[in-house]
């Protein structure tokens, strides 16, 4: 006869954090990276967007296909270069203000392929 807990395994533990479904391991010292999700279909979107923001505009770039780090450094570079705030959150750089022609015009000169999204 089979155990009710036989087919249980840990999904979460509050010493290390998430774990890996693959392996068993905290997702930090996983090995087989099955834990990580696809990056979309490839493209980089840029777009503006209003929509619950009381009317302020912001310039939103999605699809970058960068690790965390890497993708706050741009984030950094980009706000710089436009003069104004922003974040990034969830793998997506929120810069303030209408600034899509820069973004576009940067994100070639670094040989990135973007698409500008949106009307």
């Amino acid at each position: 006869m089979k155990d009710k807990y036989s087919n249980s395994r840990v999904v979460y533990s509050t010493e290390h954090g998430r774990i890996c479904p693959g392996c068993g391991q905290p997702v930090k010292q996983c090995t087989c990276r099955k834990h990580t999700s696809p990056s979309g279909d490839g493209n980089v979107r840029v777009s503006r967007e209003t929509k619950g923001r009381k009317g302020k505009g912001v310039t939103l770039i999605k699809g970058l296909a960068m690790d965390a780090a890497t993708l706050a450094s741009m984030g950094k570079k980009l706000k710089t270069m436009c003069g104004s705030g922003g974040t990034v959150k969830d793998g997506v750089i929120v810069i303030q203000g209408d600034h899509i022609e820069r973004v576009l015009d940067y994100l070639k000169e670094q040989g990135i392929k973007a698409k500008r999204s949106g009307g």
